[in-house]
């Protein structure tokens, strides 16, 4: 009896034994096929960066070109900056965002499986540049705000005498031929530049190239404002160009840190740098005015702040803070020989010096990422990052975005022209473009 008894005891065990076995070799491979959740903390901060270039957008842009044109014009702008957000949100979620990112396509463009954003749920994810990912859904609001500030930065270049309806035409059409390929050329992984090995950590060439490039074609194309030379076209509100200027720094934190998609030591590098290249442009703006000119004005100042940033963007994540001074003040000296000489030698109108501060900038931080990133400069590049080979690659880069922007850009305002017709007419002009255009005023007497 007792034999008896230990033998089904004994399978029982075996049994017990062998489950357990079993599940101890199943579980590694349930854990490989369960698919990466979120990281709470990185998914909190690119909610939080998401909102910070929104700031930057709005007001930050807005009162800093606000401010910058005559009072007649100052409503014109704060509308132009607002509905552009609106609308390239919409066109972003339309069909944008497949066309930047979206599944399949080539070095061009991507593929059209997420017109609508077919497919992208609550529970979709997006990688980051680590094993990590974050919900898709904040990729997609992140990358919809640099695609709405984009058309944005470039109405500065022809404020204050252009239509306000083919504005919105042209934006809409400028988003589709030009801003979502170069962002996927640059940012995709089966984009053009990208695989060229083109470094642009946060839109030096998708965002001011190409706004630069957009607006020296667009001042060109429209002409002169009215008055130009004769009439006093002074800002008339350095106070809010001040306020806009300091809460474009404030969103850049977003925009800079924001790009390297997760909260971690990489994050950290773009936060410092955004501040050094800054501050390293504002002070550098300030002595060549005061040497030049023998005073330091608040408008340089503010001029030298964006300039900074600009340049700082498509290096804030690869070079040291030493290296972010240094690009400051090279973007700062550049930008300032650039819209005190060259564009009034020139003779063109680029009314909020688009094309002076973030063509220029843009340029000049680009080709500065390709040789302060090397490590012998405080940079992250490997041990056998070339200077030489990257800069090459940079400047083939800023070719390629600068023709693409060149030629899309304008075809959009030719588009835009047939259509509505670009220019105001000259009794709107005088009369100031937020009578004309939106039967408002900014100031009562």
């Amino acid at each position: 009896m007792k034999f008896s008894r230990i033998i089904p005891a004994a399978l029982a065990l075996v049994a017990a034994s062998t489950m357990a076995a079993f599940a101890q070799d199943a579980a590694p491979a349930a854990a490989e096929a369960a698919p990466a959740v979120p990281n709470p903390g990185n998914t909190a901060w690119m909610m939080t960066a998401t909102v910070l270039v929104l700031l930057m957008t709005i007001p930050g842009l807005a009162l800093f070109y606000g401010g910058l044109v005559r009072a007649k014009n100052m409503l014109s702008v704060l509308m132009q900056v607002m509905m552009i957000t609106a609308m390239v949100m919409i066109i972003w979620v339309l069909y944008g965002y497949t066309m930047a990112f979206g599944d399949g396509g080539n070095a061009f463009i991507s593929g059209f499986g997420k017109m609508f954003l077919a497919g992208v749920t609550a529970d979709s994810t997006a990688a980051t540049f680590s094993d990590e990912v974050i919900p898709e859904f904040v990729f997609i609001c992140f990358q919809m705000t640099f695609a709405a500030i984009t058309p944005a930065l470039i109405v500065g270049a022809f404020a204050e005498r252009v239509k306000f309806g083919a504005i919105m035409l042209f934006a809409a059409i400028w988003v589709t031929i030009v801003y979502f390929p170069v962002a996927h050329m640059v940012w995709a992984g089966s984009g053009l530049l990208f695989n060229w090995g083109a470094l642009d950590f946060a839109g030096g060439t998708v965002v001011h190239i190409n706004a630069g490039i957009a607006g020296l074609v667009g001042c060109l194309m429209v002409g002169k404002r009215e008055g130009l030379g004769r009439d006093m076209m002074a800002p008339h509100s350095m106070t809010l160009t001040m306020v806009g200027a300091s809460l474009l720094w404030v969103g850049w934190f977003g925009f800079n840190a924001g790009s390297n998609l997760e909260a971690n030591g990489g994050t950290t590098l773009a936060m410092i740098n955004t501040f050094t290249a800054t501050a390293g442009a504002i002070v550098a703006w300030s002595i060549i005015e005061a040497v030049v000119r023998g005073k330091s004005s608040m408008l340089g100042a503010a001029s030298g702040l964006v300039a900074g940033l600009v340049a700082v963007t498509p290096a804030c994540g690869t070079i040291g803070p030493v290296g972010a001074i240094i690009l400051g003040v090279v973007a700062s000296a550049g930008c300032y020989f650039f819209v005190s000489v060259v564009k009034p030698a020139a003779g063109y109108d680029d009314s909020l010096d688009v094309f002076g501060v973030h063509g220029i900038g843009g340029i000049i931080g680009a080709l500065g990422t390709g040789i302060l990133t090397a490590p012998s400069l405080g940079g992250t590049g490997a041990e056998d990052f070339s200077i030489a080979g990257q800069v090459w690659t940079q400047f083939l880069a800023v070719c390629v975005t600068i023709v693409w922007c060149g030629i899309g850009s304008a075809i959009a305002y030719k588009i835009a022209d047939l259509v509505i017709g670009l220019r105001a007419s000259t009794e709107a002009e005088r009369t100031g473009l937020d009578l004309s255009s939106h039967g408002e005023a900014a100031y009562h007497s």
